[in-house]
């Protein structure tokens, strides 16, 4: 049996003759293009936002670092500014004007300084006249290490005989073209920019401090009307965790130099209470602060104390390091700012990078700033979360 041929005219007419398919046939088929294209959307908004966000972030740390003269000088006006801010409030309830009372703040701060320079100058002074003594039983202790590396180099000359080339070797002098930066020095213009940049401090401490209001109202109303409550919680909290920090830094240091001051009077070092404060303030300074504020102390003890001493002196420094920042800093501090250990150390290797010594004092206030702006900004909650402890992620995790 042969079949009859379909010509594609009568195909075309069998299925105008059907008719579309059914709505209820096309509809998921419909909603599975849709998903597939907001997921492509979401994807590609995705991965520019990230490359917005890096962008960004390169750009902040470029400002940074070469801008880091005027930024380390206003960070520490600010700081400046924070601490006297109680001392302006106390002056205006006894009905001084606040511009007066700025002023007040400001020259109590640098007479407070110039009597504290004039006593630390003066205790150094004195320290500087034992630095004979000194020098000459570090000389003894040096030296003995001096003879036994004298004594190892003969031993490999020995060893390896020096050969003729050597021997008949041509020194050469190498001399670099002196210009502005050989002649000035590198060393005289770092000084140079940080006598200016400490010139601008108490000018800028003033008018922060008097105009203290109006940049507060001005800066919130930068932003559109429906989000100037939250800027002016998030500065609110900005404000309070800066006092913390200062305080708190201040009753930790107190702390460690009365501390430091009393095992170093029981251990009969010279001028104790002098190397006290030094030694419990210089610790302070995260993890690297330990090491600078053992020196002084040894440097004294040379000749005073021996064995048994120094190793209670670098005991004691340390135990107080170690005491104040796993103990004292979560209680007195730690409620405030809510960072991580990780986040801390790498703020310190950045800001120190980028700032220098005194980006490892501005880093943990920075980082704290930083920090109560992305939990206080939608699309940037993740990153306050990657800043803060244990306990706040898991918290976050569990609203989730």
């Amino acid at each position: 049996m042969s079949s009859q041929p379909v010509w594609p005219e009568e195909r075309e007419g069998a299925n105008r003759k059907k008719g579309p398919a059914p709505v209820e046939t096309q509809l998921p088929e419909l909603v599975e293009r849709v998903d597939e294209g907001v997921q492509e959307v979401q994807e590609e908004l995705r991965k520019v936002t990230i490359t917005q966000i890096t962008l960004t972030l390169l750009a902040v740390l470029a400002i940074c670092y070469f801008a880091k003269v005027v930024l380390v000088t206003i960070f520490t006006a600010i700081l400046i500014a924070f601490i006297l801010e109680p001392v302006v409030r106390g002056l205006q309830r006894i009905r001084i004007p606040r511009s007066l009372g700025s002023a007040i703040a400001v020259l109590l701060l640098l007479g407070i300084l110039y009597g504290l320079s004039y006593f630390f100058y003066q205790r150094a002074v004195d320290f500087a006249h034992q630095l004979p003594r000194i020098s000459g039983e570090v000389k003894k202790v040096v030296s003995k290490y001096q003879q036994g590396a004298e004594d190892l180099r003969k031993s490999a000359q020995n060893v390896m005989p020096t050969t003729n080339d050597e021997k008949n070797a041509v020194p050469v002098k190498v001399q670099s073209t002196p210009g502005i930066t050989g002649i000035i020095g590198p060393e005289l213009t770092s000084v140079g920019e940080g006598f200016l940049a400490a010139a601008f401090v108490p000018f800028l401490v003033y008018f922060m401090l008097t105009w203290l209001e109006h940049t507060r109202r001005a800066t919130v109303r930068l932003f559109p009307p429906r989000s100037r409550l939250k800027v002016y919680q998030t500065l609110g909290k900005i404000s309070e965790m800066m006092r913390a920090f200062i305080v708190g830094n201040f009753v930790i240091g107190l702390f460690m130099a009365i501390v430091s001051g009393i095992v170093f009077a029981f251990l009969h070092l010279p001028y104790f209470y002098f190397l006290g404060i030094i030694s419990g303030f210089l610790s302070l300074v995260p993890y690297l602060g330990v090491v600078a504020a053992i020196l002084p102390p040894l440097a004294s003890g040379i000749g005073v104390v021996h064995g048994t001493g120094m190793i209670i002196i670098c005991a004691v420094i340390l135990g107080l390091h170690i005491f104040s920042l796993n103990v004292l800093y979560p209680k007195v501090i730690g409620g405030r700012l809510e960072l991580n250990p990780l986040a801390v150390t790498l703020g310190l290797l950045l800001w120190g990078w980028i700032w220098g010594a005194m980006g490892l004092i501005l880093a943990v206030p920075v980082l704290g700033a930083i920090k109560i702006v992305c939990d206080n900004v939608d699309g940037l909650q993740p990153f306050g979360q990657w800043l803060g402890d244990e306990e706040e992620t898991n918290q976050a995790v569990s609203e989730a």
